[in-house]
Protein backbone atom coordinates (compact mmCIF):
# COMPACT_ATOMS: atom_id res chain seq x y z
CA UNK A 1 0.00 0.00 0.00
CA UNK A 2 3.09 2.06 0.94
CA UNK A 3 3.64 1.59 -2.83
CA UNK A 4 0.52 2.47 -4.26
CA UNK A 5 0.33 5.26 -2.28
CA UNK A 6 4.82 6.72 -3.14
CA UNK A 7 3.24 5.84 -6.63
CA UNK A 8 0.16 7.77 -6.56
CA UNK A 9 1.95 10.72 -5.00
CA UNK A 10 4.47 10.59 -7.67
CA UNK A 11 1.79 10.81 -10.72
CA UNK A 12 -0.20 13.31 -8.79
CA UNK A 13 3.04 15.11 -8.38
CA UNK A 14 3.90 14.85 -12.27
CA UNK A 15 0.70 15.44 -12.92
CA UNK A 16 0.53 18.71 -11.29
CA UNK A 17 3.80 19.50 -12.60
CA UNK A 18 2.55 19.06 -16.45
CA UNK A 19 -0.21 21.09 -15.45
CA UNK A 20 1.61 23.62 -14.00
CA UNK A 21 3.70 23.97 -16.90
CA UNK A 22 1.34 23.70 -19.34
CA UNK A 23 -0.80 26.78 -17.03
CA UNK A 24 2.70 28.40 -18.06
CA UNK A 25 2.59 28.14 -21.39
CA UNK A 26 -0.65 29.36 -21.65
CA UNK A 27 -0.42 32.20 -19.63
CA UNK A 28 2.56 32.99 -21.08
CA UNK A 29 1.14 32.65 -24.74
CA UNK A 30 -2.24 34.68 -23.78
CA UNK A 31 -1.67 36.43 -20.51
CA UNK A 32 1.53 37.54 -20.28
CA UNK A 33 2.14 39.57 -23.27
CA UNK A 34 -1.31 41.62 -22.97
CA UNK A 35 0.05 42.07 -19.28
CA UNK A 36 3.58 42.97 -20.40
CA UNK A 37 2.41 44.93 -23.25
CA UNK A 38 -0.56 46.80 -21.32
CA UNK A 39 2.22 47.65 -18.65
CA UNK A 40 4.57 48.66 -21.06
CA UNK A 41 2.12 51.15 -22.78
CA UNK A 42 1.06 52.36 -18.62
CA UNK A 43 5.04 52.48 -18.54
CA UNK A 44 5.21 54.69 -21.83
CA UNK A 45 2.36 56.99 -21.04
CA UNK A 46 3.91 57.74 -17.39
CA UNK A 47 7.15 58.74 -19.05
CA UNK A 48 5.19 60.32 -21.62
CA UNK A 49 3.13 62.58 -18.65
CA UNK A 50 6.10 63.18 -17.18
CA UNK A 51 8.13 64.15 -20.10
CA UNK A 52 5.26 66.68 -20.97
CA UNK A 53 5.34 67.37 -16.82
CA UNK A 54 8.83 68.16 -16.95
CA UNK A 55 8.60 70.38 -20.63
CA UNK A 56 5.48 72.07 -19.29
CA UNK A 57 7.14 73.50 -16.23
CA UNK A 58 10.69 74.58 -18.51
CA UNK A 59 7.88 76.34 -20.72
CA UNK A 60 6.52 77.89 -17.36
CA UNK A 61 10.24 78.72 -16.57
CA UNK A 62 10.82 80.61 -19.47
CA UNK A 63 7.76 81.60 -19.50
CA UNK A 64 8.57 83.32 -15.92
CA UNK A 65 11.96 84.44 -16.93
CA UNK A 66 10.11 86.05 -19.88
CA UNK A 67 7.32 88.14 -17.99
CA UNK A 68 10.40 88.88 -15.44
CA UNK A 69 12.77 90.38 -18.66
CA UNK A 70 9.41 92.02 -19.96
CA UNK A 71 8.70 93.48 -16.58
CA UNK A 72 12.04 94.78 -16.18
CA UNK A 73 12.11 96.22 -19.61
CA UNK A 74 8.49 98.07 -18.83
CA UNK A 75 9.91 99.46 -15.17
CA UNK A 76 13.34 101.08 -17.38
CA UNK A 77 11.29 102.53 -20.04
CA UNK A 78 8.76 103.30 -17.41
CA UNK A 79 11.11 104.99 -15.05
CA UNK A 80 13.04 106.67 -18.56
CA UNK A 81 9.29 107.88 -19.03
CA UNK A 82 9.85 109.71 -15.89
CA UNK A 83 12.75 110.77 -15.99
CA UNK A 84 11.59 112.39 -19.42
CA UNK A 85 8.55 113.67 -18.06
CA UNK A 86 10.54 115.54 -15.01
CA UNK A 87 13.05 117.06 -17.23
CA UNK A 88 10.33 118.46 -19.16
CA UNK A 89 8.53 119.69 -16.27
CA UNK A 90 11.50 121.43 -14.85
CA UNK A 91 12.26 122.78 -18.38
CA UNK A 92 8.98 124.41 -18.79
CA UNK A 93 8.94 125.88 -15.14
CA UNK A 94 12.52 127.31 -15.90
CA UNK A 95 11.08 128.96 -19.30
CA UNK A 96 7.71 130.21 -17.82
CA UNK A 97 9.71 131.68 -14.84
CA UNK A 98 12.41 133.11 -17.36
CA UNK A 99 9.55 133.96 -19.56
CA UNK A 100 8.15 136.15 -16.29
CA UNK A 101 11.31 137.20 -15.08
CA UNK A 102 11.77 138.94 -18.98
CA UNK A 103 8.22 140.13 -18.90
CA UNK A 104 8.38 141.51 -15.27
CA UNK A 105 11.67 143.45 -16.13
CA UNK A 106 10.22 144.74 -19.63
CA UNK A 107 7.34 146.00 -17.58
CA UNK A 108 9.84 147.52 -15.01
CA UNK A 109 11.41 149.15 -17.48
CA UNK A 110 8.39 150.84 -19.53
CA UNK A 111 7.52 151.72 -15.91
CA UNK A 112 10.65 153.38 -14.89
CA UNK A 113 10.56 155.06 -18.58
CA UNK A 114 6.96 156.01 -17.94
CA UNK A 115 8.17 157.88 -14.83
CA UNK A 116 11.25 159.39 -15.99
CA UNK A 117 8.90 161.17 -19.05
CA UNK A 118 6.73 162.05 -16.74
CA UNK A 119 9.14 163.55 -14.21
CA UNK A 120 10.46 165.21 -17.11
CA UNK A 121 7.45 166.79 -18.28
CA UNK A 122 6.79 167.65 -14.37
CA UNK A 123 10.12 169.23 -14.35
CA UNK A 124 9.08 170.98 -18.02
CA UNK A 125 5.99 172.21 -16.79
CA UNK A 126 7.36 173.44 -13.33
CA UNK A 127 9.57 175.80 -15.02
CA UNK A 128 7.08 176.78 -17.46
CA UNK A 129 5.42 178.03 -14.70
CA UNK A 130 8.41 178.78 -12.64
CA UNK A 131 9.27 181.13 -15.59
CA UNK A 132 5.74 182.53 -16.47
CA UNK A 133 5.64 183.57 -12.36
CA UNK A 134 8.84 185.11 -12.40
CA UNK A 135 8.19 186.64 -16.00
CA UNK A 136 4.63 188.05 -14.35
CA UNK A 137 6.38 189.31 -10.60
CA UNK A 138 9.35 190.48 -12.96
CA UNK A 139 6.71 192.52 -14.41
CA UNK A 140 4.35 193.76 -11.53
CA UNK A 141 8.04 195.00 -9.99
CA UNK A 142 9.01 196.61 -13.70
CA UNK A 143 5.74 198.35 -13.71
CA UNK A 144 6.22 199.00 -10.06
CA UNK A 145 9.71 200.55 -10.13
CA UNK A 146 9.14 202.26 -13.83
CA UNK A 147 6.51 204.17 -12.78
CA UNK A 148 8.10 206.70 -10.88
CA UNK A 149 10.70 208.78 -12.74
CA UNK A 150 13.22 208.32 -10.47
CA UNK A 151 13.31 205.15 -10.17
CA UNK A 152 13.93 204.42 -13.58
CA UNK A 153 16.97 206.94 -13.51
CA UNK A 154 18.17 204.82 -10.88
CA UNK A 155 18.10 201.54 -12.16
CA UNK A 156 19.03 202.55 -15.54
CA UNK A 157 22.48 203.94 -13.30
CA UNK A 158 22.34 200.61 -11.32
CA UNK A 159 22.21 198.57 -14.45
CA UNK A 160 24.98 200.27 -16.34
CA UNK A 161 27.52 200.12 -13.20
CA UNK A 162 26.61 196.26 -12.83
CA UNK A 163 27.59 196.14 -16.81
CA UNK A 164 30.50 197.90 -16.42
CA UNK A 165 32.18 195.86 -13.75
CA UNK A 166 31.23 192.42 -15.50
Amino acid sequence: MEKLINDFSFGLFFWQTILFLLLLFLLKKFAWKPILDALNSREEGIQNALDEADKARQEMLDLQSSNEKVLKEARAERDSLLKDARMIKEQMITEAKDEAKAQSNKIIEQAKQTIQNEKLAAITELKNQVAQLSIGIAEKIMKDELSDKDKQVKLIEKMLQEARLK
